[in-house]
Formats: structure tokens, C-alpha cells, sequence
């Protein structure tokens, strides 16, 4: 990694495009500490203790402590990801929105449009629920009681003002710097709350949970990497053929099949579905004797019904997003268009039929993967006695580590590209 990004540094366009997403994040991460108007300073002077309630908890690490903070980015990007799990749903359910997504780039540039849509609706929903739930002052008191109708409505605004700014700066990382800018934004709120959480431990005084979180961490790590990076190869072989006066040389390649191919995106998808309705729940509600207070007792990170629900979801978003992403029957067409095949299967529906078995087989290895690093560490930390204290767990590190690979990939193929068209130029210099 230390090595792309030293040769990367040494291409101008990619050094700007380097300097661009650093300099995008570094906003993101001040306007974490840009506190809302109208909010009691003495309530928050040393930011909200979290650490009692899981919900609240876990939406301070996915908002990289702006939650804790009050700032103008509370809120975080979760409704962006809500309303881009809902619009891909959509997407496969109504007929209208798949032919949005025939089209192509125009097709594309539509479905963003609706989702930016949903997400200022979502955003505005979560932003009404978040200042009724600090105005009530069932968890926070102080933090909003001495706060008038226009500050409220301040809050409101600026918070839902501040999510969309969210999903600009993502979407600008996404076009003109690298890697995947909503993923890069999770990825430093993340990053920023691993300090303190490393300080709870350590102020924990229990040297054997230390030591024993930390070779986790590293398993985690290596296996994340190790199943990520892993893949199914399926021979291709190309037949000769003459196009025009010409005659193409066949050949033998393979067709590589991730075993993760959807990435950390499933963990994303099943964190912020669950997290959206609770969020609503425990702010709107207040009172846990109330509707919404036993639903979000119900379903508090660490107990079995989340756990469960969290790993079906993780289970269903893998093998949903793998289908969005490869398909098996037009990955067969354009084989026997191209007049490859693969040894021993019939061009056409066999092809496709047996790369769906193919798919299907490794992708029920990747997503229970998902699913047990997802939820191990929340009961390794019942067994600790850690309670609520470690958020920084393997789902966090799932997230990081596949997004740092990712990036990785992306640069490494921009240094390819580069590579090969200066090895082109000098070709033709000599020519």
C-alpha cells in the first residue's frame, strides 16, 4: 500500500487527485466539530456519554463522533445509504426503474437523481426525530430545554442541510479523487473514534482483554484480506476465427470469480437498515414503556434478536448485491458472442446456468464469512464483560479493511493504466 501510494505521488494527476480526497475528508472531519446553533455548550462541553446506550453508541461511530459532538454533520451519511438500499430494491422490483438502468449512463444519472431525492426526505424525517428525541430529554437532558421554536427549527435544517452536504463530498471523492467517496467518508468517521476506543481499553486496566482483542483484530484483518482477495478461476478458451483478412489467434484465460465479490457493501446495507428504524424508535419515542421504546429495546445491538436479524441481513444483501453485480446470463451471451467457451460446457444457457451454480457455491462461503465477523465480536465482548464500550468491532474493521483494499486496486490500476500508455508513447517515439 505504502508503495502505491509512494509512485502515485510521483504522477502529477494522481498526486492531485490524492491531495483532492484528503483535502475533501479533512473538511469532512471539521465540520464534525462545527457545533449546531441553538444547542446548551455546558450539556455537551465534553461531548455526550454514549457508552450507556448502545444505539446512540453505534451511530456515534458511524458519524465519526460529530454525534457526540452535536455538530452540523450528526446526523451522518446513514440516510444516504438507506435511501440507496431502498432505490436498488426498487430497482429490481419495478419495471420502469430497470429500464433506467438499461440505458446506461443517462439511465444511471436518473436513479441518482431519485436517490438524492429520498435522501433529503429520509434525512428530513431522522433530523424531526433527533430533535424531538434531545428536546424530550428522556437520555440528554439539558441539552435542548432552553432551546425557542426557531432554534429547533435551526437544528432541523442544519441537520438536514448537513447530510446532503455529506453526499456531495462523497460523490466529488467518487469523480474527481479515488476510491469510493461514501465508503472513504465511513472509513475516517471510523478511523477516528479507533483512539478513544483503544483509551476505554486501556483504562479498562484488564491486560488480558487488551491482548486478546488485539490478536482478534489481527485474525480479523488477515482473514479479511485473505477471503477478499480470494477468487474462483473458470477457464475461458477462444477459438480461432477470421474476422475480415484477418485471422484471430485463440487462446486459453480464465474468468476470475471473487468469493467476496460484494465487498463490505452488505455489511453498510444490514448496519444503517437496522439502525434507521431504531434511531426512529428510541428518538421519537423516549418513554421505554412506550410502542417504539420496547421495539428499540428489542432490537439493542448485543442482544440475540439484533444478532440474528443482523446476520440474515448481511446473508441476503451478499447475495443480492453479488446478482446486481455479476450477471450470469449476460456474462454468457457476451462469451458466445466473443466466441469463447468454457471446457466442457455448451455455449449459451448451460454456460449461464453453470456459472450461477459456480457463483452461488462461493458466495455462500463469503457471506456467512460476513455474517460471523460481523457478529462475533459482539459476543466475544459478552463474554468479556465489555458491554457497550466496543463499537470498534468487526464489522468497523471489515469496513476499513475492504475499503483500504479497494482503494489500493483502484490505484494500482491507475498506475497500470499510465504505465502502459508511456510504454505505448515510447513505442511510437522509437517507430
Amino acid at each position: 500500500m505504502l508503495k502505491a501510494l509512494g509512485n502515485a505521488w510521483s504522477v502529477p494527476e494522481l498526486r492531485r487527485k490524492l491531495l483532492f480526497t484528503f483535502g475533501i475528508i479533512a473538511l469532512y472531519r471539521l465540520g464534525c466539530h462545527v457545533p449546531l446553533p441553538g444547542v446548551n455548550r455546558e450539556a455537551i462541553a465534553n461531548g455526550l456519554d454514549t457508552s450507556g446506550n448502545a444505539i446512540t453508541g453505534l451511530f456515534g461511530v458511524f458519524t465519526g463522533g460529530a454525534f457526540n459532538n452535536l455538530s452540523i454533520f450528526a446526523l451522518g451519511i446513514m440516510p444516504y445509504i438507506t435511501a440507496s438500499i431502498v432505490m436498488q430494491l426498487m430497482t429490481v422490483a419495478i419495471p420502469r426503474l430497470q429500464e433506467l438502468a438499461k440505458e446506461g449512463e443517462t439511465g444511471q444519472q436518473k436513479i441518482t437523481q431519485y436517490t438524492r431525492y429520498f435522501t433529503l426526505v429520509l434525512a428530513a424525517i431522522q433530523s424531526l426525530a433527533m430533535v424531538l428525541f434531545f428536546r424530550s430529554g428522556s437520555v440528554f437532558p439539558g441539552v435542548l430545554t432552553e432551546a425557542t421554536v426557531i432554534d429547533l427549527y435551526l437544528i432541523w435544517l442544519t441537520l438536514t442541510t448537513g447530510t446532503m452536504l455529506i453526499m456531495w463530498l462523497g460523490e466529488l471523492i467518487s469523480q474527481r479523487g479515488l476510491g469510493n467517496g461514501i465508503s472513504l467518508i465511513i472509513s475516517a468517521a471510523i478511523l477516528s473514534r479507533a483512539p478513544s476506543a483503544v483509551q476505554t481499553l486501556y483504562e479498562g486496566g484488564d491486560v488480558l482483554n487488551v491482548v486478546i482483542l488485539g490478536v482478534l483484530a489481527v485474525v480479523i484483518i488477515a482473514a479479511i484480506v485473505f477471503v477478499n482477495e480470494g477468487q474462483r478461476r473458470i477457464p475461458i478458451t477462444y477459438a480461432k476465427r477470421q474476422v475480415g483478412r484477418r485471422m484471430s489467434q485463440g487462446g486459453t484465460t480464465y474468468l476470475p470469480l471473487k468469493v467476496n465479490m460484494a465487498g463490505v457493501i452488505p455489511i453498510i446495507f444490514a448496519s444503517s437498515l437496522l439502525i434507521f428504524p431504531v434511531i426512529l424508535s428510541q428518538f421519537a419515542g423516549g418513554d421505554p414503556d412506550s410502542v417504539m421504546g420496547r421495539i428499540a429495546n428489542f432490537f439493542n445491538p448485543g442482544d440475540p434478536p439484533y444478532l440474528v436479524l443482523y446476520a440474515l441481513l448481511v446473508l441476503m444483501f451478499t447475495y443480492f448485491y453479488t446478482a446486481v453485480q455479476f450477471n450470469p446470463i449476460e456474462q454468457a451471451d457476451n462469451l458466445k458472442k466473443s466466441g469463447g467457451y468454457i471446457p466442457g460446457i455448451r455455449p449459451g444457457q448451460p454456460t449461464a446456468v453453470y456459472l450461477n451454480n459456480v457463483l452461488t457455491r462461493i458466495t455462500l462461503f463469503g457471506a456467512i464469512f460476513l455474517a460471523t465477523v460481523a457478529v462475533l465480536p459482539y459476543l466475544i465482548a459478552s463474554g468479556l464483560n465489555l458491554g457497550n464500550t466496543l463499537f470498534l468491532g468487526g464489522t468497523s474493521i471489515l469496513i476499513v479493511v475492504g475499503v483500504s483494499l479497494d482503494t489500493v486496486r483502484q490505484l494500482e490500476s491507475q498506475l497500470m493504466m499510465r504505465n502502459y500508455e508511456g510504454f505505448l508513447k515510447g513505442r511510437r517515439q522509437q517507430r
